[in-house]
């Protein structure tokens, strides 16, 4: 355990980095000055390459080893951007943006990043190159797709990448991964109800879309308990109801839904598409009125590699005893499933202990982590690197 030693050592200076990109929350593609903090510590740090505005407005860093003799590269993600959220925590580090914040952890996981990229820059304890990755906009930005575009994999030749999140719930000290599907693929739909405007005391003159709108939104929650195996999982929900007037007595002309939807097979993805628009289109029109789907494509479903998914959990029982396999999938999204299908890799979860969930105005990374995703990133560079485990 002497590399958990040397960062419990660590701690309060890379906690101090964390406090202070908790403190600076900027969100995607805007992390200017994330980006600049970051890339001049990994320049500190001594890194043998270090690259801004990649993929915008990401940061890669490169680390080589001590032995020149391998050309083998293993990549290592953190994601940057924080969310539109007023913090609630009060915090001595809180933000310092209203309406911005580190809600769901982006400030740790670069953090830890930063700790390991310190740690194997000094040391170079392995053989080939590590890449660290500084991601922007992970939150629904795309940054992930914008960095493999700009070349990630090639440019370095990659041949592995892992990432790594925090888990509110899951004790400090503990890691959780999955063989497969993780994590679930993020869609997002929106729907304009067009009928006829008019007063609210004759409404037989109008074309109601407030209640067009209201039964669409009944009808699509038939689409998960009635039209999708009851094995295969989905979620549907709508979430934005907004009409085109804010008072008492005018029926708007038209509303506007917006909702996501959450799978994991390409065929319930198509199946859950097609039963949105048939139900969202024959309602409207029983009411003479109209309406327009418009489908957002996310990021894949995020699907670990087995072998890589073994690596990464016997690592974690190295540094700490437990990685739990049984975990079950989760309906978040996480663009990091592009990079996944790019190279092999796996993408785990590090305990967060009792803290506030995730996406919470209360929420705060738990510095108490630090010190096992660090040591996690660095065993695993080490192991994947020696002279003979990449072969």
């Amino acid at each position: 355990m002497a590399i958990l030693n040397r960062f419990s050592e660590m701690l309060p200076e890379i906690s101090e980095w964390r406090r202070d990109l908790h403190a600076h929350p900027e969100l995607r593609f805007e992390e200017h000055r994330t980006a600049g903090f970051v890339a001049a510590k990994l320049k500190e740090f001594g890194c043998d390459e270090v690259l801004s505005g990649f993929g915008k407005t990401g940061v890669i860093g490169v680390i080589r080893g001590a032995s020149g003799s391998s050309n083998r590269t293993i990549g290592f993600r953190a994601d940057m951007d924080a969310l539109p959220i007023h913090e609630a925590t009060n915090l001595p580090h809180a933000s310092k943006i209203s309406g911005k914040m580190h809600a769901c952890g982006h400030d740790g996981h670069t953090a830890m990043l930063f700790g390991a990229a310190k740690y194997l820059a000094e040391t170079r304890n392995f053989d080939g190159k590590v890449v660290v990755v500084f991601q922007p906009a992970e939150e629904g930005g795309g940054g992930a797709r914008a960095m493999i575009e700009d070349g990630l994999m090639e440019r370095w030749n990659v041949n592995e990448i892992y990432g790594m999140h925090n888990m509110p719930g899951l004790p400090i000290g503990e890691f959780a991964v999955r063989t497969g599907a993780q994590m679930a693929s993020p869609d997002k739909f929106e729907i304009t109800v067009r009928g006829k405007g008019g007063h609210g005391a004759m409404p037989h003159l109008a074309i109601d879309t407030t209640l067009v709108a209201s039964q669409i939104v009944v009808a699509l929650q038939s689409i998960a308990s009635r039209n999708i195996n009851p094995m295969q999982n989905v979620v549907v929900s709508i979430c934005g109801f907004r009409t085109e007037t804010d008072t008492y007595n005018v029926i708007p002309n038209s509303v506007h839904l917006r909702g996501t939807v959450r799978t994991f097979e390409p065929d319930v993805q198509r199946a859950v598409r097609s039963r949105i628009n048939a139900l969202a289109m024959a309602t409207a029109d029983a009411y003479g009125a109209v309406a327009e789907v418009e489908h957002i494509s996310g990021p894949p479903a995020l699907v670990n590699h087995e072998r890589e998914a073994d690596l990464a959990a016997d690592v974690a029982l190295q540094v700490c005893g437990v990685a739990h396999r049984d975990m079950e999938a989760k309906m978040a999204g996480e663009d990091f499933s592009e990079m996944l299908v790019e190279r092999p890799g796996a993408y785990l979860f590090v305990g967060n202990g009792n803290s506030a969930d995730l996406h919470n105005p209360f929420y705060d990374f738990n510095d108490e982590a630090i010190p096992f995703g660090c040591s996690w990133f660095v065993r695993m560079a080490e192991q994947r690197l020696s002279d003979m485990s990449m072969a």
